[in-house]
């Protein structure tokens, strides 16, 4: 019985995911995701509260998947290149394969919606900040190399950067992919960041 809730919950959000993609600029109701998963409203609210916990279970699995790979790129790469490179790879990467969670981070698909919503968004992008920061910070102490000014500058600005090619992706309707110009536009940070 719990393991047909548990996957019942998971068509909830997958449904919620692919409607978030296939209509941008629609508002999502409660009754087109029922229809979508096949299941009245009411089966819906007994999986989640409201929609707003819905949204909240595709920030949880966001936000999940996203810090247990930074994690991972921590463990494997002691490098400070390396490590700002493979997170901004991995956000990057992380929302051309989840279109709808895009438009969670963006702000897009959360316009009428509750403000703990959008602060829960900005949350976990000043959590992706910091850890830039604490990577950047740990560059002197391992490998005796400065940075060319503050590390809360450059996290800033990686920060912001992976918001923009976001948001280009949401705004083309996931046409512009936010990792087509990766490569070219990590040589230009490393140039200027840490040569």
């Amino acid at each position: 019985m719990n393991t047909k809730r548990g996957n019942r919950k998971q068509e909830i959000l997958q449904a919620l995911a692919n409607m978030l993609e296939t209509k941008p600029g629609e508002r999502i109701t409660t009754a087109r995701l029922a229809e979508a998963v096949g299941v009245t409203e009411a089966a819906l609210y007994r999986h989640f509260p409201s929609k707003a916990r819905m949204f909240e279970g595709l920030l949880d699995f966001a936000e999940d998947t996203l810090f247990t790979r930074i994690n991972k790129i921590l463990e494997e790469d002691k490098q400070s290149l390396g490590r700002c490179l493979k997170i901004c790879q991995l956000v990057l990467l992380f929302t051309e394969k989840n279109p709808g969670i895009s438009r969670l981070l963006t702000g897009d698909a959360l316009m009428g919606e509750q403000q703990r919503l959008r602060v829960r968004v900005n949350a976990l992008f000043e959590r992706i900040e910091t850890q830039f920061k604490q990577v950047l910070r740990e560059r002197s102490m391992r490998e005796g190399k400065e940075l060319p000014t503050n590390e809360a500058v450059i996290a800033n600005l990686f920060s912001s950067w992976l918001e923009g090619q976001i948001r280009q992706f949401v705004r083309s309707e996931f046409k512009h992919l936010p990792s087509k110009h990766l490569a070219a536009q990590w040589q230009l940070i490393q140039k200027s960041i840490f040569a």
